[in-house]
C-alpha cells in the first residue's frame, strides 16, 4: 500500500503516521521542510514547502518518479498553519495561511488524482469552525480573492484560518463530485479533528500555560464542552488515531456523506456548515483557485 501525507511530522499527523507505519508491505511518503525529522520505519521522507507552488510541483513530480506506474491508495492532506495576522506572504505572493493550508493542498489533490488507485482515498484535515453555527467566528461569506490579498478589514487570526477550513471542505466537496462526474472509485473525507491541545496551532506555550493546563484549563475547557461539545479539548493522539481509523476504511462513513466529525473523542457524521453545502460558493472556489495555482479550471 502506498500512502501520501502532509503534516505528518508532529501533532495528529505524527500520530496518525504512526498507525500507517505498523501496517505490512505499506510504504509512507511524507513532505516536510527543513530536515533531520524523525519517521518511523517505512517511512520516506521528501522536501515539500507548502508555502511554494514551485515546491507543491517538485513534491509531486518527486512522488511520481518514485511510484512510477504504481498507484497511491491513500492521499493525507493534513498540514496547517495559523498566523496571528493576514500580512505574511508565501513565496508566490499568497496571504500565507491561506497558501499553505488551502491553495498547496488544492493544487496537490489535483496533482495526484490521476495517480490514485481504483478504491483509493483521499482525506482533507478540515475543522468545525468552518461553521458559524458552531464557532462564532466561523465564515458567514467566502471570498477568495480577498483571502488570497486581503486588506486591512479582512479577517484575521482564527477568523482567518477558519476560512481557510472552510476552503478544505469545498475542495473536499468538489473533489467528491468529480468523482460521479468522471464515474471515479476514490473515496474523499473531509476530516474534522476537533480542538486538540496539544498541537503546532496551539502555538508555543509558556511554562505558565502549561502549568495552568492540566489544573484549571483543561477542566474548563471539560465544563464548557458539557454545553459546547465543540469545545472539548481532546489529544493528538485520540485525534490521529482517528484519521487513521478513516483513511484506512476502518470507520465508514454513511452513504452520501464526506464529512466526519471528531465530537469528545467520538466520531460523528453531521452535515457541514450551510455555505459549505452551497454549490455555487464551491464550484466558485474551485474555478478561482485553479486560476491561482495556473490550472485549468
Amino acid at each position: 500500500m502506498i500512502i501520501v501525507m502532509t503534516g505528518a511530522t508532529s501533532g495528529i499527523g505524527a500520530e496518525a503516521l504512526k498507525h500507517f507505519a505498523k501496517l505490512p508491505d505499506t510504504k509512507v511518503y511524507v513532505g516536510v521542510r527543513g530536515s533531520g525529522r524523525i519517521v518511523p520505519k517505512g517511512t520516506e521522507v521528501l522536501p515539500l514547502d507548502l508555502s511554494s507552488l514551485k515546491s507543491v510541483h517538485s513534491f509531486a513530480d518527486n512522488i511520481k518518479q518514485r511510484l512510477g506506474n504504481t498507484k497511491i491508495d491513500i492521499l493525507v492532506l493534513n498540514a496547517g498553519v495559523q498566523a496571528t495576522d493576514n500580512k505574511k506572504r508565501s513565496e508566490d505572493g499568497f496571504e500565507l495561511t491561506f497558501a499553505t493550508n488551502h491553495l498547496a493542498h488544492y493544487l496537490l489533490a489535483r496533482l495526484f488524482l490521476p495517480n490514485l488507485a481504483k478504491g483509493g482515498k483521499i482525506v482533507i484535515t478540515t475543522s468545525d469552525s468552518h461553521d458559524p453555527a458552531i464557532i462564532f467566528f466561523g465564515p458567514k461569506t467566502l471570498a477568495t480573492k480577498e483571502l488570497a490579498y486581503p486588506n486591512e478589514d479582512s479577517p484575521k487570526g482564527m477568523r482567518f484560518y477558519a476560512a481557510t477550513k472552510l476552503c478544505n471542505l469545498l475542495t473536499a466537496r468538489s473533489l467528491a463530485s468529480i468523482n460521479v462526474e468522471e464515474n471515479r472509485s476514490v473515496g474523499v473525507i473531509a476530516y474534522n479533528p476537533g480542538l486538540t491541545g496539544d498541537t503546532s496551532l496551539m502555538g508555543k506555550q509558556s511554562v505558565f500555560i502549561k502549568i495552568l493546563l492540566p489544573v484549571i484549563i483543561l477542566p474548563l475547557f471539560y465544563v464548557i464542552s458539557m454545553f459546547k461539545p465543540a469545545f472539548f479539548m481532546g489529544t493528538a493522539k485520540r485525534s490521529g488515531e482517528a484519521l487513521a481509523e478513516l483513511a484506512l476504511g476502518k470507520v465508514t462513513l454513511p452513504t452520501d456523506k464526506i464529512y466526519a466529525s471528531l465530537v469528545r473523542g467520538k466520531l460523528t457524521f453531521p452535515n457541514p456548515s450551510q455555505l459549505a453545502q452551497d454549490n455555487n460558493t464551491r464550484d466558485l472556489l474551485w474555478k478561482e483557485s485553479a486560476k491561482m495555482v495556473g490550472l485549468p479550471e
